[in-house]
Formats: structure tokens, C-alpha cells, sequence
């Protein structure tokens, strides 16, 4: 082969195979009387080689220190690696598209790609012109973004425990957005956007919130990750006024209590 024919079978440019030989990754091959370079299959292995390891984000100095421990290594074995990192690479792309396809499935949002449960969990919200309602669906997003969102599949095409965890979360979730009850609640909390914290219809709003969450939905939220007050609760209650965040501060400890209750329950 050519170097514009190697280039070409591994995906890499003519330059970049000239530099790899400049900096010493890539031996020199053997040359052809016409004074071309004459490449070899094990040339191009060596070469995809290069390519994947700096892929990784190596450096080209770590990527020389993989490759000379790899010297003595057969053809077949290096070939039989090779084909495992693009085994790993193909599955990572059925991963990508089947959680494309998924988003496709659902209309755009607003607020940028979402993981596919929450999108399909949004998708299946009524439309309510609650502005707590809103609200909540806003932290959703921002929780998504900070959690659900960034798996790159199982490395078999198919879904990551994150995934797993978080659809089964938004599938419990969705039976209850979607029950009158809810909507009723909803109703409460913005009729506190100008109240007091020591409102008198804090407490009862409290315990019928906290009341709501069935066991189902405790279930599928993980040890560890209950309620908490820190990080994302923190901004979850600076989105309300006094009483509205009252009453939801109420609703998390009491959540969250109940995920501790649950979890020491299974320890015992």
C-alpha cells in the first residue's frame, strides 16, 4: 500500500501519517525501486493503533510507551485487540442512535436534549398553566443535565444503569403528575406565592405532598439519592416565595426521611 491507501483504511490523513513517522511512532516502511513507501497490513494495524490510543486522549509520548510494549506481541493478538476497540466503538454508536431515535420520538425542548425518560415523561405531562408546576419541571430538567443525562450506553447498544434507574424513577413519576390530586396540589402551593412562611396552610400542604409520593416512586429512587436539602434542594427552594419554599423543605425532609426508613428497613 501507498501512504494515501493506508491513510485512507485506517481514517487518518497523509499528513498525519508523515508526522507520525517524523516523531517516531510509525517506522518507516520499506520502499518501492520507484522510491514510493511500500506499507504492509501490520503497518496499518500499528497505524489504527496510533489512531485509536490518541483517540483516547493520549499523549503521544504515552501512546509511544503503550507501543513498545506491544512490540513483541503477535499479529493476531494485536488484531484480535484491534477488533475489540471497534467491537466497543460500534456498540457505543447503536447506543447513541437508539437514545437519538428515542428524542426524536418526542417534540423538541426548549431547553436543549434531554435524557429519553424525562422526554418522554414531559411528553406525557397535561398542559397546566400552574406556575409551580412549571417549576418543578424546569428543576427536573436541571437535574437531568446534572445526573441522567450523560451515560454512553452499557457498551452492548444497550441501556446504562443510570438509565435503567432514572426511566424507572420518570415511569412511577408519570402516574402521579398526571392523577387530579396533583394538579389540586399545585393549586395550593401557588395559592402561597404571598404568604408568610408560618402560613397556617403550610403544614397540611406539607403532609398531603409528602403523602402523594407512593412507595413505588420511593423504591426507585436509590440509596443515597433521596431528598436532600443540599446542592440541587438548596436551589429547588430558592425558586419559591417563604411559605412555597416552607412547604416544600417540609416535603423533602419528610421524603427523605421515609428513603432512610426504607433503607434501614432492608439493612436489618
Amino acid at each position: 500500500m501507498r501512504i494515501a491507501e493506508i491513510a485512507a483504511l485506517v481514517g487518518v490523513t497523509s499528513r498525519a501519517v508523515r508526522h507520525y513517522h517524523h516523531v517516531g511512532l510509525l517506522p518507516e516502511p520499506a520502499r518501492r525501486p520507484n522510491g514510493y513507501r511500500d506499507y504492509s497490513v501490520r503497518d496499518a494495524v500499528l497505524l489504527a493503533r496510533i489512531r485509536r490510543l490518541t483517540e483516547l486522549g493520549l499523549s503521544l509520548d504515552e501512546v509511544r510507551d503503550i507501543l513498545a510494549d506491544d512490540a513483541g506481541r503477535e499479529l493476531t493478538e494485536v488484531l484480535g485487540e484491534l477488533d475489540a476497540d471497534l467491537a466497543r466503538q460500534e456498540a457505543q454508536i447503536r447506543a447513541r442512535r437508539r437514545r437519538l431515535a428515542e428524542l426524536m420520538e418526542s417534540p423538541p425542548a426548549a431547553d436543549g436534549p434531554l435524557s429519553p425518560g424525562l422526554a418522554r415523561f414531559l411528553h406525557s405531562l397535561p398542559a397546566v398553566d400552574s406556575p409551580a408546576a412549571a417549576t418543578d419541571r424546569a428543576l427536573l430538567v436541571l437535574l437531568d443535565r446534572q445526573n441522567g443525562n450523560k451515560g454512553e450506553g452499557d457498551g452492548d447498544g444497550g441501556r446504562t444503569a443510570e438509565e435503567e434507574r432514572a426511566g424507572r424513577f420518570y415511569d412511577a413519576l408519570r402516574s402521579l403528575a398526571v392523577a387530579p390530586e396533583t394538579l389540586d396540589l399545585y393549586r395550593r402551593l401557588d395559592e402561597l406565592v404571598d404568604a408568610p412562611r408560618d402560613d397556617p396552610r403550610v403544614a397540611p400542604l406539607a403532609e398531603d405532598l409528602s403523602a402523594l409520593a407512593t412507595d413505588e416512586i420511593l423504591a426507585a429512587i436509590p440509596d443515597g439519592d433521596g431528598p436532600s436539602l443540599d446542592g440541587f434542594g438548596d436551589a429547588l427552594l430558592a425558586e419559591y416565595s417563604p411559605a412555597q419554599a416552607e412547604a416544600v423543605r417540609r416535603t423533602m425532609e419528610s421524603l427523605a426521611r421515609r428513603v432512610r426508613e426504607r433503607t434501614q428497613g432492608r439493612a436489618s
